[in-house]
């Protein structure tokens, strides 16, 4: 426990990771509401502490309520995002008049906005200007931070002493927090991760070795660099948890639904055949056309996020891609 006083906190989004988050916050000390639109999943956690569709089999506590209504997020202390990337502004939009303007919002989502190309900060800066704003990244599976298995992630605000009351709010005996200044370096680590944990599982998927997992990994951290510079992040950060601890979980573990689709991808699943019946997406889809528009506006050369997006929206050939990534001029490391 985090010897803090107890808080109410709002947990926006019920899928496995906003489940998790819950279960994190109630093992603090904290009392819990957790929202979602599904009243199934509402029903579930209420009567049977468990996300039957999310999150089956993690045990939740009774100091977490769930609710369909956002009127009950209105008096909480601190007001955790966990809606998936494309779907957050449209549920801010429609809630922001029941949200207190002086509720921290720590963002726990991870993209870039398609539609507009804005990180989720910047989004959510537009639509609730007052709100202090902090970052909660890492890596990490909800199943094992649900159940309370050793985990370390990075929360970043920009105000120390806020950064330093959410962590103490948040933190618990499995779930350590690291505070950081730099919540965009922590954001960017997290969108663009996904992107590259899709080429890592075409890596697998088409049996081309640990070798060139390895050189994607390491070149996909080279462009996390690149973007998270360009926006005013630091190397620091994205050599950090949010960024190389977030990256390498995320491209070497079959438990990651990024890694999963590039697997599939590679031994041959059309991504309609793939996607079919399955109620959570693999963010790095979304992610890869916005994070590769980004790229382009800000003049980065993103090779490996390019070739996943053509991939993934372009209908590009999976061996021909490959081709002209190794085809590409040799040029210094640095």
């Amino acid at each position: 426990m985090t010897g803090q006083p107890a808080k109410k906190i709002g947990v926006l989004g019920a899928g496995a990771w906003g489940t998790a988050l819950a279960a994190v916050a109630a093992e603090a000390g904290n009392d819990v509401i957790l929202w979602s639109r599904n009243k199934d999943v509402v029903s579930d956690i209420n009567a049977d502490h468990e996300n039957k569709l999310y999150l089956k089999g993690a045990n939740l506590s009774p100091k977490i309520t769930a609710t369909t209504e956002t009127s009950n997020l209105q008096n909480c202390d601190v007001l955790l995002l966990v809606v998936p990337s494309q779907h957050l502004g449209s549920v801010l939009k429609a809630s922001k008049d029941q949200i207190n303007p002086n509720t921290p919002l720590v963002l726990c989502t991870k993209g870039v906005e398609i539609k507009s190309g804005l990180l989720m900060t910047e989004m959510i800066a537009e639509i609730l200007p007052k709100n202090p704003l902090a970052v909660l990244s890492g890596p990490t599976f909800a199943i094992e931070v649900a159940n309370k298995l050793p985990t370390a992630v990075t929360l970043a605000c920009a105000d120390e002493n806020l950064g330093k009351n959410l962590s103490l709010t948040l933190n618990n005996r499995s779930f350590r927090i690291y505070q950081s200044l730099d919540p965009i370096g922590a954001e960017i680590g997290g969108a663009v991760k996904n992107v590259i944990a899709i080429a890592c599982g075409i890596v697998e998927g088409k049996k081309l070795g640990d070798n060139a997992r390895a050189a994607l990994i390491t070149r996909g951290l080279s462009e996390i660099v690149k973007l998270g510079l360009a926006k005013g992040g630091r190397r620091e950060t994205l050599m950090g948890l949010s960024g190389m601890g977030d990256l390498t979980l995320t491209c070497t573990a079959t438990q990651s639904r990024n890694y999963a689709l590039g697997k599939a991808l590679g031994e041959g699943i059309s991504i309609e055949n793939y996607l079919k019946g399955r109620i959570t997406v693999a963010e790095g889809l979304s992610s890869s056309k916005s994070v590769t528009k980004l790229a382009q506006k800000l003049s980065i050369d993103m090779p490996i996020c390019h070739a996943v997006c053509d991939i993934l929206h372009n209908d590009a050939d999976i061996d021909a891609t490959i081709a002209q990534l190794l085809a590409r001029p040799q040029k210094a490391e640095a």
